[in-house]
């Protein structure tokens, strides 16, 4: 399944291979090893690691760690011929990378170390298979919903040339090595146009940018994932900075998940934390979705499937976990191979682009329509706080940890350009915690059956549904 922090972040590619060692257990000689973290129901990837620092150690702990990194790569033939970070995630204080097994248990030792978590297999929430019924989902809105929304379809990617997309879709970022720009897969594309195609978009107007983090195949790791929601949230950011009043917000699709992963979920809640609106499938293995990432994350909204007869699909996940179910059986929406290819799938992965063209669709109407019972007691998000009126600078220092923001010095030629304490007060937009309230205010209680132990009864709103001939 597929897999992606904040401004600064960087890829640092060091050519080096590891040693193919088996995992190793705990070792209960060294007290304070970090916990290495292996709770992966899909499959863990060979040699793959994520290594997370302490979210309290200073800029300058971080760059000896990766100092220490690169001179025992250097000196001591333990950590192999070959040895390769991939990616670095400065928001989660953490990078990926190929490590033998006595890497490892090096970095298990190291203070500044929080855990490591083996990288996993990752693919898109695999579509089940048609069933014989003969109607399908259609949602009417107002063809204007979404405009000034950005919503980044983290994916397989996503047929940009699409008639259906009106020019409003756009590549934004391959996280694999060996993959071309484009959908070979088709799942993205499929949920890109839930989100905002035309005729079978929810939020019409909006516009949505492929970050490619699984492959041909639908699969992908957690670093690559990581890696995808980083850029995300590093893209948003800088688009807020540029001061465009046009522009709304931003909304993330993760119709993906895998086992848990303490990395993936910090990332999306840190996304959440900086201003983006995340909706997530909950998967389809009939499980619990507490046990799945980024699906159990506490911050994001987590989507269930339903069927037109307003019954949970006998495929969906289910749990204290979910927040919402909609519709995910029989849904018709773009495609590869031509540009005006359609098909029909099923899966909480169609659910999940209902939901976030929703929050599109929230996010694009004017804050003089949000209810007052959602701006009380909501904690303003810096992100929409800068939205228009902040420098780099000051953007930085409203979204980034505190140690970080102190330690970043503002040139005099720039100091003139950063804002009052008026402007910073300034909430042009909707803030996440307050979509996900409207949007469970707005979802149908109580009309579902069969939803699930400890599952909230709530449908993310009405679908007009009509017959299809096959």
């Amino acid at each position: 399944m597929p897999s992606t922090c904040f401004p600064l972040v960087f890829v640092l590619t060091l050519a080096v291979t590891v040693s193919t060692v088996p995992l190793s257990s705990s070792s209960s000689s060294i007290p304070s090893q970090a916990p290495l973290l292996d709770h992966h129901i899909y499959g863990s990837i060979n040699d793959s690691y994520i290594v997370v620092l302490k979210p309290e150690i200073s800029p300058a702990v971080m760059q000896n760690h990766f100092n220490l990194l690169v001179a025992a790569h250097e000196r001591q033939p333990l950590i192999g011929s070959d040895f390769a970070i991939t990616h670095v995630y400065d928001h989660i204080n953490g990078y990926a990378g190929r490590f033998s097994e006595d890497s490892v248990e090096q970095l298990r030792a190291m203070p500044e170390v929080d855990f490591i978590e083996r990288d996993q297999g990752l693919a898109r929430i695999s579509h089940r298979p048609k069933l014989t019924l003969g109607t399908f989902s259609r949602y009417e809105h107002d063809p204007t919903g979404g405009n000034g929304v950005d919503v980044y379809v983290i994916d397989t990617g996503i047929n940009t040339r699409h008639s259906e997309f009106e020019g409003r879709a756009e590549w934004g970022l391959t996280a694999l090595n060996n993959e071309v720009d484009e959908d070979t897969n088709g799942h993205g594309t499929h949920c890109a146009g839930i989100i905002a195609s035309r005729t079978y978009g929810v939020a019409k107007a909006a516009r949505v940018i492929a970050v490619k983090v699984l492959g041909s195949d639908g699969k992908g790791s957690t670093s690559s994932v990581i890696a995808g929601v980083l850029y995300a949230v590093t893209s948003a950011v800088n688009k807020a900075h540029r001061g465009d009043a046009s522009y709304k917000g931003s909304v993330i699709n993760m119709s993906l998940g895998g086992g848990r992963s303490r990395a993936l979920d910090r990332t999306v809640n840190g996304a959440v934390d900086a201003g983006l609106h995340v909706a997530v499938a909950a998967g389809n293995d009939k499980r619990n979705a507490c046990d799945v990432s980024p699906a159990r994350a506490e911050k994001v909204i987590t989507v269930g499937a339903s069927t037109i007869r307003d019954e949970r699909a006998y495929f969906s996940n289910y749990g204290e976990c979910v927040d919402v179910f909609a519709p995910g059986m029989k849904i018709r929406s773009t495609f590869i191979g031509s540009n005006h290819a359609t098909s029909i799938k099923s899966g909480t992965s169609m659910a999940s682009p209902h939901t976030a063209g929703m929050l599109a669709y929230l996010v694009s109407l004017d804050t003089a329509f949000v209810p007052d019972a959602f701006e009380a007691g909501t904690a303003k998000s810096p992100f929409f706080a800068c939205l228009s009126k902040c420098s780099l600078y000051a953007l930085a220092r409203g979204i980034l940890r505190g140690w970080f923001a102190n330690s970043l010095t503002v040139p005099d030629y720039l100091s003139t350009y950063l804002p009052t304490t008026d402007e910073m007060s300034v909430v042009p937009s909707i803030t996440p915690a307050q979509t996900k309230r409207l949007l469970l205010q707005l979802a149908t209680p109580n009309v579902l059956t069969n939803v699930g132990k400890r599952s909230p009864n709530l449908l993310i709103f009405n679908n007009y549904t009509e017959s299809l001939e096959h």
